[in-house]
Formats: structure tokens, sequence, C-alpha cells
């Protein structure tokens, strides 16, 4: 009846081209449990991850290894690349862009040597996450192969 007032679903959209797979199936309790937000996780092929949705970048941790953009509404998404990453201190990261940088869905953020992530990592599979903070009833996922700016989530 009052459907004009439901939000309209926002999309999140690949960060990197890969194979997507389901938050559960990720070696970590933090993000399959969906502890730190629900989403879905890419085994990533390429080298440069980009914004996955129109935002601010809110946080690039020190290590580069992971991001966060959030929207001008309510709707945050992090990227987190690889497994215990970490560990790497910036090793294999490269920065592309800062915290604060206002960006569109497919603007480079992070520049990664996915081999020498690959050789000194637990793993390099990457969560994509709609984080704790924002605000969504339900998430409609994707499964498929895809390309960096892809659509792979509706948030509603």
């Amino acid at each position: 009846m009052f459907g004009f007032l439901k939000r309209k679903p926002r999309v999140i959209y690949a960060p990197i081209d890969g194979q997507l797979v389901a938050i559960e199936s990720v070696d970590d309790e933090v993000f399959s449990q969906k502890m730190a937000g629900d989403g879905v996780a890419i085994y990533p092929i390429g080298d440069v991850f980009t914004a996955p949705i129109d935002g601010v970048i809110t946080k690039i941790f020190s290590t580069n290894h992971a991001f966060s953009v959030k929207n001008k509404q309510d709707l945050e998404v992090l990227v987190h690349i690889g497994l215990e990453t970490v560990a790497l201190k910036g090793e294999g990261f490269e920065r592309l862009a800062s915290e604060g940088d206002e960006v569109k869905a497919g603007d480079p953020i992070i520049k990664v040597d996915l081999d020498y992530i690959k050789s000194n990592a637990k793993d390099i599979i990457t969560p994509i996450l709609v984080t704790d903070e924002s605000k969504f009833d339900e998430i409609d996922k994707n499964d498929n192969v895809v390309k960096s700016g892809d659509p792979i989530m509706e948030v509603s």
C-alpha cells in the first residue's frame, strides 16, 4: 500500500574480477559467522581493487589490506583483501587513493601483488561486507564469475 515509501535497492559492485562464493564458506570465523557484517567473498583475478559503491573512503587500514566506502545515506561496504593479510605489514599492497576521497564505483583504491599475497598470506579470498553500521533489511547476493564493476549484491 505504501510502496512509495520503500527504499530503492542499492547495488554493490564487484571491486575486482573473480569468482564469487558464499561468505559462510570463508575460512575465518569473523567473516563466515558474519561478525563484521554480511556479504559475499571473491577469489580475485587481477591486481586493482576498486570502490564497490559511490561514496567516501572512510577507512584504509595502515597496511592497505582493507578499506571501506560509505555512501551519502547509510550504506558502508568493507573490502578485506585476503585472510590474515594484516601480518604482511603492507608488503604487496599499494595505496592508490586516500581516506576522505570521494569515489565512484569502479575507481581504483588498492593495487596488489597477487602472487606475493598468494605465497605469503593464509588465503587470497576477499570478503566484501555490508557493515553492521549500515541500515538494511535484506541482501540479495550474486554467486557467479564477475568482472570488476558487475553488480554482486542489492541491499534493501
